[in-house]
């Protein structure tokens, strides 16, 4: 591969960032500021230490909501839903009262994924290619597959589309779902099959769901590891009649502490939703006792980050995109009947970064990352009772950064909270409490300023072409010239148009990993009076020009599913293949632009994306 690719320095290999500190959040924090050695320790195990037989193994299945808040489930006093199957969880195995993720979708998945903070993981946002994950890190995928296991994700999985950041590159032997942050439909939508087009059938998280039941049917032979990746309750507001019948026009009892700030429409969709996923839940749990399964797997079910809505979260201060607790704080509840025990709570604080680590140690798996990790192994909280383990500070960034320790949260604007006493963050403490605010100040000021350097030095990265056999560039991570607009303000799944003037253009920045022959295609649409249009491809030195010799002009579709705004979500349609025939490509760094050759009508083509494949 190329430089865009090449291993971080061992510099930035020695990084390390969150904490353990001192028992108590009274005392002096510097020591929170010592890297993760403990978490290293598993590191330099002995392989055979480190193994176990594949009988011994646990599977481990792992249910990841998309915008659900702590809020969102029965479990938590919401009585404005049922949600008896996710509650179960809880019940028959372990609860976390205190578990953290980052504010938006990609860095939760990127943390999950490596036991690192993902400003460390190349991840930036959640669209235009900052979402993806760089290509040397270590998955928690690779690990598990590396160790034997049987690797399968189904649903969303937002660190990357084109390979090798595609999940079958990083460590999935098997992947169903998209890749995008978003989807503009839920029923029967275009998906991705080990990197093939594909279409969806009936609604998504049951269609993942089935997916995912079979992966489980097909493997329970050998030991699984099964992501679960669901895309709801994130928008848009899609949920069948049968699940949205109980929510219609009802007047929700528990609102939001802001009760003005809430859209009840939404809310009601996104309750709906939830009791879906339920019940979803419940079919891969009724699964594993078909299966003789239940007992010896670890059933994860956890957020990625706060609600997308103002609606009732335990009067908690904010949402998702916030780094206060009601944006970051989610709930994450553990089964595993063979050993953990029901009906357990641990009050410690945790986070998405101990995933890697703690499945390491539980299923006795080699960790194979030469990357240090910020997360730390939950082992001792699982099995134990605890009474040893060492505070810590976590770090949440997003236009700021905030810190969490067991008793303390210091906000984004430098206001100390005591959690504890005060989950609502009503009354800040830094008078009461003037050492310990100043302490995790610095702190947060010495790990800002570390981010905000790992971001200033990152390399560019090219959007990658030619190192799988087929390549699909979307509109989300293009960029529009002379007047040509997206067709919604979030560019994931959003498409071009409006390409009205001439001289408009759309350009990818790319790196074509291998020299040689590949089959261009456009995927447009074009009313009848646009019809003549011609469109040049130019990429490198090569060029090729295609005319519209036939109209496709399909209405956009998604509206009448809507059951709330969909807000910055783009709507969506059918496009057709614009084939450009076979190109030759030189190996290196490029742009890809589509220009209009002849502009018909006074208006060109709209864009969905542009697919190469070898």
């Amino acid at each position: 591969m190329s430089q865009y690719f090449a291993k971080t320095s061992s510099a930035d290999q020695k990084r390390v960032g969150g904490q353990p500190g001192p028992a108590s959040s009274t005392l002096p924090l510097t020591a929170l500021a010592v890297p993760f050695l403990a978490a290293l320790s598993a590191l330099f195990l002995s392989p055979i230490a480190r193994q176990a037989t594949a009988a011994e193994r646990p599977n481990i299945v792992m249910i990841l909501a998309d915008d659900q808040g702590w809020g969102d489930l029965s479990l938590h006093g919401n009585t404005n839903l049922s949600t008896p199957n996710i509650d179960s969880l809880a019940a028959d195995g372990v609860a976390f009262e205190n578990f953290y993720v980052s504010a938006v979708c990609a860095p939760t998945r990127a943390e999950m994924l490596t036991g690192r903070y993902f400003i460390r993981t190349g991840v930036r946002g959640v669209t235009r290619g900052d979402e993806r994950l760089n290509l040397d890190e270590i998955t928690i995928a690779d690990t598990f597959q590396k160790a034997g296991y049987r690797t399968g994700a189904f649903g969303k999985w937002h660190n990357g589309s084109q390979p090798p950041y595609h999940p079958n590159d990083r460590g999935f032997d098997e992947y169903y779902g998209f890749t995008s942050g978003h989807w503009g439909t839920y029923f029967e939508p275009p998906l991705d099959h080990n990197n093939t087009a594909v279409k969806g059938k009936g609604y998504l998280v049951d269609d993942l769901t089935n997916h995912a039941i079979e992966f489980i049917e097909e493997n329970k032979s050998e030991p699984f590891f099964c992501y679960v990746p669901l895309n709801t309750p994130h928008s848009p507001m899609h949920i069948p009649d049968r699940f949205y019948e109980k929510f219609d026009g009802v007047d929700l009892k528990m609102r939001n502490r802001d009760p003005e700030k809430e859209d009840e429409l939404f809310s009601r969709a996104a309750l709906a939703m939830v009791e879906n996923i339920d019940w979803n839940v419940g079919r891969i749990l009724q699964v594993l006792d078909e299966q003789n399964l239940a007992e010896n797997t670890i059933v994860i079910y956890f957020s990625d980050n706060g609600p997308n809505s103002w609606r009732w979260n335990g009067d908690m201060k904010g949402r998702k995109g916030s780094i206060d607790e009601g944006g970051i704080r989610v709930p994450c509840l553990i089964r595993w009947p063979r050993k953990l025990a029901a009906g357990k709570k641990i009050d410690q604080v945790a986070a998405a970064i101990d995933f890697l680590p703690t499945l390491s140690d539980l299923a006795n798996v080699e960790l194979i990352s030469e990357k240090p990790l910020d997360g730390r192994s939950l082992e001792p909280l699982l099995l134990g009772d605890g009474k040893d383990w060492q505070d810590r500070a976590l770090l949440s960034f997003r236009k700021g950064a905030s810190l969490r320790t067991q008793r303390f949260r210091i906000d984004g604007a430098g206001k100390l909270f005591d959690i504890e006493n005060d989950r609502s963050q009503r009354h800040p403490v830094n008078e009461k409490f003037p050492k310990v605010s100043e302490r995790m100040q610095d702190l947060l000021a010495k790990q800002t300023a570390e981010m905000k350097q790992i971001i200033a030095t990152a390399p560019a990265r090219p959007f990658t072409v030619g190192y799988g056999k087929r390549t699909v560039l979307p509109a989300r991570d293009g960029e529009a010239k002379g007047g040509v607009e997206r067709s919604a303000r979030a560019p994931n799944n959003s498409f071009f148009t409006n390409w009205i003037d001439p001289k408009g253009a759309i350009e990818w920045n790319i790196e074509v990993g291998e020299s040689g022959p590949y089959h261009v295609v456009v995927h447009h649409t074009c009313p009848t009076e646009n019809v003549g249009t011609s469109i040049r491809v130019a990429i490198g030195d090569a060029t090729a020009v295609a005319k519209v010799d036939k109209a496709f002009d399909p209405p956009l579709e998604g509206a009448a599913q809507d059951r709330a705004s969909r807000g910055s979500e783009s709507y969506v349609k059918d496009f057709a293949p614009l084939d450009f025939g076979m190109m030759d490509l030189e190996k290196g760094v490029h742009t890809l632009r589509l220009s209009t050759e002849a502009l018909v009508g006074g208006r060109s083509i709209d864009v969905h994306s542009v697919e190469l494949t070898k």
